[in-house]
């Protein structure tokens, strides 16, 4: 929805124009903030002929190249940001501050633009000026920042808890919920490491008020300890990868234990029945009444003996009839 928001100072408070026209009925050195919002290149004309300033293009606004991102003349900055949204989706936002109005410049509607706001009317006072808003809008994206970084936090440790609840049984829906999580976090941290620049640019500003040179330096501190969250979820992250292969490598390990058991324990029996069934002439235990019977019981009598070494043994760590691997293994073969 294209909208226009105008904030201006108007004696101790700050009002809100919603047209492009208001800014012929108001002083310059009363308005705060113009907040355009998916608005028409009409309105972007009108706006850059008021202030004489230049709107850059969708194409500029995107650039990642840190000389388009951050453009610092005489009297104005222009920077470009990327905002996250809920859905970690990355939003170009562009900045434009001259003469202390400051100007942004976005296709879609930002929880902590809304925020800020908020903070405007509930204290005017912190708002003097474009810079204030400015540093305003870093802040609460920041913190929102780190309100997602604790969401995957959250979600690191849920899909722990899945991981050790199947431990007898991977699937393989975790592990695409381990990489969906490392794109997140790597979504939020190349996020914050754009507001690292940009504010570290605005720091070296000549022109940027004083005043807010600590706030500033506390966004780069929560930015620096949002990095050290980050890392530390990419640790978690890779811990829970190596964990859930090792638990695949594991698994197929039992599956494989199993054939090898089976094939030792049928071994004795094949090699009988392979002797007696050669054509050779002379094999007395053929024409023996109770041959048939006898090579039966050296084959059960073979396989009971083996069966017997491997519990003595414990090799024989499972119940061919009750085992879960063999039982899966014979399900997916059928």
């Amino acid at each position: 929805m294209s909208e226009i928001k105008i904030f201006y100072k108007d004696k101790e408070k700050i009002k809100v124009a919603r047209t492009i026209s208001a800014l012929k009925e108001l002083d310059k050195k009363d308005i705060i903030w113009i907040d355009l919002l998916d608005v028409s290149d009409k309105t972007e004309d009108t706006l850059e002929g008021f202030l004489k300033i230049d709107i850059q293009e969708d194409e500029e606004m995107e650039e990642i190249e840190l000389s388009s991102r951050y453009i610092q003349t005489d009297d104005s900055i222009v920077a470009n940001s990327n905002f996250l949204k809920n859905n970690y989706e990355v939003e170009p936002v562009n900045f434009i501050l001259k003469n202390s109005i400051l100007v942004t410049i976005r296709d879609v509607e930002l929880d902590s633009f809304n925020e800020t706001i908020k903070k405007m009317f509930v204290n005017t006072r912190n708002f003097p000026s474009g810079y204030h808003v400015l540093v305003a809008l870093f802040e609460t994206r920041v913190e929102k920042d780190a309100d997602m970084i604790e969401d995957t936090t959250d979600m690191i440790t849920t899909l722990s808890q899945q991981i050790n609840a199947k431990s007898d049984h991977v699937d393989e829906d975790l592990l695409v919920q381990i990489k969906d999580l490392q794109e997140k976090v790597t979504i939020i941290r190349q996020n914050i490491m754009d507001k690292q620049r940009v504010i570290s640019n605005f720091l070296k500003c000549d022109f940027f008020p004083e005043e807010l040179g600590p706030r500033l330096t506390m966004i780069i501190k929560d930015i620096n300890s949002l990095f050290d969250y980050t890392r530390f979820g990419f640790d978690r992250l890779d811990y829970l990868q190596d964990t859930f292969l090792g638990l695949v490598n594991i698994e197929q390990n039992k599956i494989i234990k199993i054939f090898t058991v089976i094939n030792i324990i049928f071994l004795p029996p094949t090699l009988i029945a392979s002797m007696y069934g050669m054509n050779f002439d002379f094999m007395p235990e053929l024409h023996f009444k109770y041959g048939y019977l006898l090579a039966i019981g050296l084959m059960l009598s073979s396989v009971a003996i083996i069966m017997g070494v491997f519990k003595w043994k414990k090799w024989l760590w499972f119940n061919p009839l009750k085992s879960k691997y063999l039982m899966n293994l014979l399900t997916y073969c059928l």
